[in-house]
């Protein structure tokens, strides 16, 4: 059996998905959405950026990135490898699943990407 990043949709292909009725949008058509070539090269560079981070920050336990929600004004924790299939989901498919968050995450294990791309930009400095 492959191993799989993220869980899959339990609602793929359902006409009754109740997502559905959030968006005022058909789902499918958003999701079958491709990426534009800019967009595909921001994310293939995403994910370049985050094996730099990782490497250099996961030794000193820092476990991921902090993310701000604008909609739902909470913070989500994203583990490096969540982080990862996520974007590369994005690439492989032009959008990316729900996940479920981290449970109970130490908030001091997580940086947000700014902290990340100033520690490496003043790390690869020295």
């Amino acid at each position: 059996m492959p191993f799989e990043a993220l869980p899959p949709d339990p609602f793929a292909g359902d006409p009754a998905d109740p997502a559905r009725a959030l968006g005022g949008q058909d789902a499918d058509a958003a999701d079958d959405a491709p990426l534009d070539e800019a967009e595909r090269d921001e994310v293939v560079a995403d994910l370049g950026d985050l094996a730099v981070f990782e490497a250099l920050l996961a030794p000193r336990g820092i476990r991921g990135v902090v993310v701000d929600c604008e909609d739902c004004s909470e913070q989500h924790y994203h583990d490096w490898d969540l982080l990862r299939a996520s974007l590369q989901q994005l690439l492989d498919e032009g959008h990316m699943r729900p996940h479920e968050p981290p449970f109970d995450p130490d908030p001091a294990a997580y940086v947000t990407w700014e902290y990340c791309r100033g520690f490496a930009d003043a790390t690869l400095a020295e």
